[in-house]
C-alpha cells in the first residue's frame, strides 16, 4: 500500500516516544537517590534500560521526518514539507538553547551555547538528514538505501571520532563536554529515516518488514562484539562501538515492533483507554515534557526544586513516590499548557512531528 493510500497516523511511534519520556523522567530522577544506592545493581540495571531513551527519540525523529517527506512528495507537497520541517528543526534548537539558558550563564560564558545535549543532537541531526531526505523523497527506495548506508557509516566511524580534536570535537565526541555528540547518535536518526522511507512508500507492511530487518541486523552486530571491539584502537566500547549501537537499535526496534502489533490489534476498538491517552500525551508532547520535568527537577522556583529538597537523600521507597509525583506534575503541565499553545499555533497537530512533540513547533510563535 502506498503512502497516498495509507496516510493514517502511526500511533506506535507516539507510544514509543511516550514510553521513552517516562524512562527519561525516571532516569533523571535518580539524582534523588542516596549516593550509595546509585552505585548498586538496581541502579545499574535501570541505567541500562535508560540507555535506550536517546536512541528511541532520535530514531523517532528520523522516522517522522522521512515519513512526512515521502508522503508529501507522493501528494505533490514536498516543498511545503521541506519548509515546515526546516522550521521545526530550528525550533528544536531554539528550545535547546532555552534549556541551556536555564542551567548555564550563556551571556557570561557563551561556550555553553555549543554544548550538545539531547535536544541539540536531535535538532542538528534533523538538519543533516533533511536535505538528503528532501532530495530523495520522490524516490523512497533510493532514500532508504542511502539512509541505511549513512547510518552504518556513522556507527562504524564513531570509535575513530573519539580522536578528533579542535572545533570538530565540539560536535563529534565528548572531549569538549558534549553529552550527545553526533557520533554515534546521528546514526539512530538515519536508521529512523530508513524505516520512515519504507513506511512512507509501503505502509504498515513495509514498516514491519523494515523493523524485522533492523532487529536481525542489530542482533548480528551485538553478537559480533569481540571482533568489532578488536577492529579499532582503544575506545569507550559502551559509547561508540558499533556493536553497542547495534544492541541499542535492536531493542528499540523490538519495542516498536511490539507496539505496531499492539496498534494493529487495538485499531478496531472504540475510544482509547486511559493508559493509551496517558502515554500518547507524553508521546505527542514529549518536548514539552522534557522542559517541564527538567524545570521541576532542577530549576529553583521560589527556592524549591525536587533536587534541592530531596536530592541525594531518598531511599527506593521515597524515590518511587517522588518519581511518580514528578511524572504526574509533568503530565498535568502538558495537559494544561499544550491546549493554550494550540490556540496560538492555530493548526492541527500532524501525524509525526519531527520535533518529537508539539512544544517545539509552538515555541517560536510565542517568542
Amino acid at each position: 500500500m502506498t503512502s497516498s493510500q495509507s496516510p493514517e497516523r502511526v500511533h506506535a511511534v507516539d507510544w514509543l516516544r511516550g514510553i521513552a519520556v517516562l524512562f527519561m523522567i525516571q532516569c533523571h530522577a535518580l539524582v534523588l537517590l542516596l549516593p550509595d544506592l546509585r552505585q548498586g545493581d538496581t541502579t545499574k540495571f535501570l541505567l541500562k534500560l535508560d540507555g535506550l531513551v536517546a536512541p528511541a527519540f532520535l530514531f523517532s525523529a528520523g522516522f517522522a521526518l522521512t515519513l512526512l517527506l515521502v508522503r508529501g512528495a507522493a501528494g505533490g507537497k514536498r516543498g511545503n514539507r521541506l519548509g515546515r520541517n526546516l522550521k521545526r528543526a530550528l525550533q528544536v534548537l531554539g528550545v535547546a538553547t532555552l534549556v541551556n539558558w536555564m542551567w548555564f550563564p550563556l551571556l557570561r560564558e557563551p561556550r555553553w551555547l555549543v554544548r550538545l545535549d539531547i535536544l541539540h543532537c536531535v535538532g542538528l541531526s534533523l538538519l543533516l538528514v533533511l536535505p538528503v531526505a528532501t532530495a530523495l523523497a520522490s524516490r523512497p527506495r533510493v532514500l532508504r538505501g542511502v539512509a541505511l548506508a549513512l547510518a552504518l557509516v556513522v556507527f562504524f566511524l564513531s570509535p575513530l571520532g573519539e580522536a578528533v580534536e579542535g572545533r570538530w570535537a565540539y560536535v563529534l565526541n565528548k572531549s569538549t563536554g558534549a553529552v550527545f555528540p553526533l557520533m554515534p547518535w546521528l546514526g539512530f536518526t538515519w536508521l529512523g529515516a530508513y524505516v520512515g522511507a519504507v513506511a512512507g512508500e509501503q505502509g504498515r507492511a513495509g514498516l514491519t518488514r523494515a523493523l524485522l530487518f533492523l532487529i536481525g541486523l542489530g542482533a548480528a552486530g551485538w553478537l559480533a562484539a569481540e571482533p568489532l571491539n578488536n577492529l579499532y584502537p582503544w575506545h569507550r566500547f559502551f559509547v561508540t562501538n558499533p556493536s553497542n549501537a547495534a544492541e541499542r537499535w535492536m531493542w528499540v526496534c523490538l519495542v516498536l515492533l511490539g507496539l505496531v502489533v499492539l496498534e494493529r490489534k487495538t485499531a478496531s476498538e472504540g475510544a482509547p483507554s486511559r493508559v493509551r491517552r496517558f502515554v500518547e500525551t507524553f508521546g505527542t508532547s514529549s518536548l514539552s515534557a522534557y522542559v517541564f520535568h527538567e524545570a521541576l527537577l532542577y530549576f529553583h522556583i521560589f527556592g524549591f526544586s525536587f533536587e534541592k529538597v530531596w536530592g541525594n537523600r531518598s531511599g527506593w521507597g521515597q524515590y518511587t513516590l517522588l518519581t511518580g509525583a514528578l511524572i504526574a506534575l509533568t503530565y498535568g503541565l502538558c495537559l494544561a499548557v499544550d491546549p493554550l499553545l494550540d490556540t496560538v499555533r492555530r493548526g492541527p497537530r500532524t501525524v509525526a512531528d519531527p520535533l518529537t512533540g508539539s512544544f517545539g513547533q509552538k515555541f517560536a510563535r510565542l517568542r
